[in-house]
C-alpha cells in the first residue's frame, strides 16, 4: 500500500488502477476516462486539512479524499473549515468509479462499467457515461449527456437533464427538483420518473415505439402526440396511450408538478 499527503499542487502517476475513490468539499473535480496511465493532478490547493492518496498494488484500488469526509456522511456534511482543491483524475475507462463533491462542481466522462456520484449543491456532469450510472444529490443539478446504460438519479431539489439520452433503464426520484430528459428509446427501454412538485418534461422522436403512463394528483399534464389520451378522473389526472408499436415503457408520476410530453424530430 502507497501513501501521499497532498498539501500542495502536486502530480502523481500510478500502476493499474481498477476501482476509484474520491471525494472533495468545494473546488473542481473532473475524473476522465483515459488509456494513458492513471494520474492525479491537483492544480489547486486552498485546505486547512491535507488531501490523503492511497494506493493498492494488489487490489489495484486508488483513494483520494479528504481524512473525515465519508460517503456516509457527505449528504449531511455541515462543516465550514476552508477545504478547497481542483483535482483532475484519468483512469482506464472500464474502472469503477466513486466519486462525491460538496459544494465543488464534478466532470465524470466516458465510463462503461460502475460509476456513481454523490454531492451537495454542487453541479454534476456526466458525460458519455455508460454501465451501471447512480447519481444522488440534494440541490446540486445533474446533467448527463449522451448517456447508454442504466441511470439512477435521486435528488431533493437538485435537477436532472438528460440530453440525447438511449437509456436500457432510467430512474429518477425528486422531491421538487425539475427532470427534463430528451430520449431515444430502445424497443427494451423502460423509463420511470417521479416527483412531489417538481416538473417533468419529456421530448421523444416522432417515430418512438413506447407505452406511455402518466399520472399526477393536481398537475398539470401535457402532450403533443394524438395518440396519448387524458384519461383524468376524480382525484387523478392521466394521459396514457401507445405510440408506434409500443415495446419500450415510460412512466411518470408527480402530485403536484406539470408533466409534458412533446413530440421531437424523427431518428
Amino acid at each position: 500500500m502507497q501513501h501521499w499527503t497532498i498539501e500542495a499542487p502536486e502530480k502523481l502517476t500510478f500502476g493499474a488502477v481498477e476501482a476509484l475513490d474520491v471525494r472533495i468539499v468545494s473546488g473542481r473535480l473532473a475524473v476522465l476516462a483515459s488509456e494513458g496511465p492513471p494520474t492525479l493532478e491537483v492544480t489547486e490547493f486552498d485546505a486547512a486539512h491535507p488531501l490523503l492518496v492511497t494506493y493498492d498494488e494488489e487490489t489495484k484500488h486508488l483513494s483520494v479524499a479528504f481524512k473525515d469526509l465519508t460517503w456516509e456522511g457527505m449528504l449531511g456534511w455541515l462543516r465550514r473549515d476552508r477545504r478547497k482543491a481542483v483535482v483532475t483524475l484519468t483512469v482506464p475507462k472500464d474502472c469503477r468509479v466513486n466519486a462525491g463533491v460538496v459544494t465543488a462542481s464534478a466532470v465524470v466522462a466516458g465510463f462503461e462499467r460502475t460509476t456513481r456520484v454523490k454531492g451537495v449543491s454542487g453541479a454534476i456532469v456526466l458525460d458519455g457515461v455508460s454501465g451501471d450510472v447512480k447519481a444522488d444529490t440534494v440541490s446540486g443539478p445533474v446533467e448527463s449527456r449522451a448517456m447508454e446504460g442504466d441511470l439512477s438519479f435521486k435528488s431533493v431539489a437538485g435537477d436532472l437533464t438528460v440530453a440525447e439520452g438511449t437509456p436500457r433503464r432510467l430512474r429518477a426520484k425528486t422531491v421538487s427538483g425539475r427532470i427534463t430528459a430528451d430520449l431515444a428509446l430502445r424497443p427494451t427501454g423502460h423509463v420511470t420518473l417521479n416527483s412531489i412538485s417538481g416538473d417533468i418534461l419529456v421530448r421523444l422522436p416522432e417515430n418512438v415505439e413506447v407505452d406511455v403512463d402518466v399520472k399526477s394528483t393536481s398537475g398539470r399534464l401535457v402532450s403533443t402526440f394524438p395518440e396519448i389520451f387524458n384519461a383524468s378522473g376524480p382525484g387523478t389526472r392521466s394521459l396514457t396511450g401507445r405510440l408506434g408499436g409500443g415495446m419500450a415503457a415510460l412512466s411518470a408520476t408527480t402530485v403536484s408538478g406539470e408533466v409534458a410530453l412533446l413530440k421531437g424530430e424523427k431518428e
